[in-house]
């Protein structure tokens, strides 16, 4: 007589397979196999796999979801230049950055559709549809130039900021934006994510900064240091606090949203890090949570991908003026019923002498970090030991995107290669999967720096060439 133990420790057994073990056992028994097809086990693969946003996602079956993805992941992996189609932008619209994706980049079960924003120097934000490689829609022209921009894929929205300093809240679809707000002071660093239960805006407003974009509330900063953040589509405050006194030029959320990072490049900077509930929901009376980093210099920093609250910071050692990274844990307690922030450092390393300075920079699973010098890529622990280096393109790289599948990097030889994450023994690794050009057969030199971004059908890249204006060049996997 067969013995089946109950369902609840079954679940639990069951909790610590992969999905090959888990379609393995799924063939055992009828028993086995509806246990082994819960929807809760396959959501928990799905987000360990690829630390994605899941909020408001409509899945009709995680199963479905994990293998449909899995397949395009590899499709991707496995493509060579010929597996792609080619498509060229044709319309005259000046300088084209930033560029984000406005839908198509996230998880999908039916047919995945690629739709990217850009704005164009003509102080417009254009729409395009990258498998037909054509505009599907642009905005009025503004009053004024649009200087940032961020998308919520999840929404499919659009979020610009001007020259007058004016937020607006676009879906790409009609002429009028949803929302408009202009900020009294000079709005310096945005970040858009999704909360538990609503988007929202977050940045600075700061006297001249960049804009970092994110996931669904809305941040900003100002002149005075402040952040702002506040509710999506419809604009309105949620709270505001004082950070800095001096321009800040980083604001990062977490990818579990607890986490709000802000710092600057001036020397009397030292960044900080927010207990984000402080700013989602604030309390009367009641300070701010933050932890204060004491770094200066810092020129870039990433939260781990896979690794809930990690934190890597690279920077410039002040005498020695070379490139070092540091990597921290942060933790929040509640001892006797108040919280406390604390920032826990557990590798650090500094380059040697004669690396150019990286530029760019990127963290996945908390254990590696991937950034450039000269025009190489390298792949290195967080304590600094080499476990890749990649030399595929002729001059130096001067851009590289990266989310948890994909490492894409450009430079002006008019290519772009493209990595893929592939789960290693002790740490993930980079394969090689393919160089791309930026234009088809055209050899003149950029005269800017091309940027790029993909999903798992698709990339797209940003070209300016000498006596041109900038066009798209958008290449999506053949099905």
């Amino acid at each position: 007589m067969e013995i089946q133990l109950p369902e609840v420790p079954m679940r639990h057994i069951f909790s610590f397979l992969d999905a090959a073990s888990l379609l393995q056992v799924g063939q055992v028994s009828k028993y086995w196999k509806n246990i082994a097809d819960e929807e809760h086990l396959w959501r928990n693969l799905c987000q360990r796999r690829w630390s994605i946003s899941w909020e408001g996602l409509q899945v009709p079956s995680w199963k479905r979801l994990f293998l449909t993805h899995t397949r395009r992941e590899r499709c991707m992996m496995r493509a060579k230049p010929q597996d792609f189609a080619y498509k060229e932008s044709t319309d005259t619209l000046g300088l084209l950055r930033p560029l984000a994706y406005l839908s198509g980049s996230g998880p999908s079960v039916g047919e995945q559709k690629s739709v990217i924003c850009t704005v164009s120097s003509k102080c417009m934000l254009c729409a395009w549809d990258v498998q037909e490689g054509l505009m599907i829609w642009s905005s009025p022209t503004q009053p004024t130039g649009i200087k940032r921009l961020a998308t919520l894929p999840q929404r499919s929205l659009a979020f610009t900021l001007d020259g007058q300093e004016t937020i607006k809240v676009w879906n790409c679809r009609d002429v009028n934006p949803l929302a408009t707000l202009t900020m009294r002071t000079i709005c310096s660093a945005m970040e858009v994510f999704l909360t538990d239960d609503r988007p929202v805006l977050m940045g600075f407003t700061s006297p001249s900064i960049d804009l970092e974009v994110g996931g669904a509330l809305f941040q900003i900063g100002d002149s005075e240091g402040d952040i702002h953040t506040l509710t999506v589509p419809e604009l309105k405050s949620v709270s505001r606090v004082n950070a800095f006194e001096h321009r800040v030029v980083y604001l990062h959320c977490s990818p579990n949203r607890k986490w709000i990072f802000a710092s600057g490049t001036h020397q009397f900077i030292l960044p900080k890090v927010f207990f984000a509930d402080c700013l989602l929901k604030p309390s009367v009376g009641m300070d701010p949570l933050f932890v204060t980093l004491l770094l200066t210099f810092c020129t870039r920093a990433c939260w781990a991908l896979k690794c809930a609250n990690r934190l890597t910071i690279m920077f410039r050692k002040e005498f020695f003026r070379r490139t070092a990274f540091v990597t921290f844990d942060m933790t929040a307690e509640s001892p006797g019923g108040s919280t406390a922030i604390q920032a826990r450092q557990i590798a650090s390393f500094m380059l040697a002498d004669n690396m150019d300075a990286p530029e760019c920079m990127g963290v996945c699973d908390g254990t590696t970090i991937v950034f450039e010098s000269g025009r190489c890529l390298f792949l290195v622990t967080i304590h600094g030991h080499l476990l890749q280096k990649f030399d595929h393109h002729r001059n130096v790289i001067c851009y590289i995107w990266m989310d948890s599948l994909h490492v894409l990097t450009t430079s002006m030889d008019n290519y772009l290669h493209l990595y893929m994450w592939e789960e290693g023994d002790c740490h993930p690794r980079l394969q090689s999967c393919c160089h791309l050009e930026q234009k088809k057969d055209d050899k003149r030199p950029n005269c800017a720096y091309p940027i790029a971004i993909c999903d798992n059908t698709s990339i797209v890249c940003v070209v300016s060439k000498r006596g041109q204006s900038s066009f798209l060049v958008m290449y999506s996997l053949n099905p």
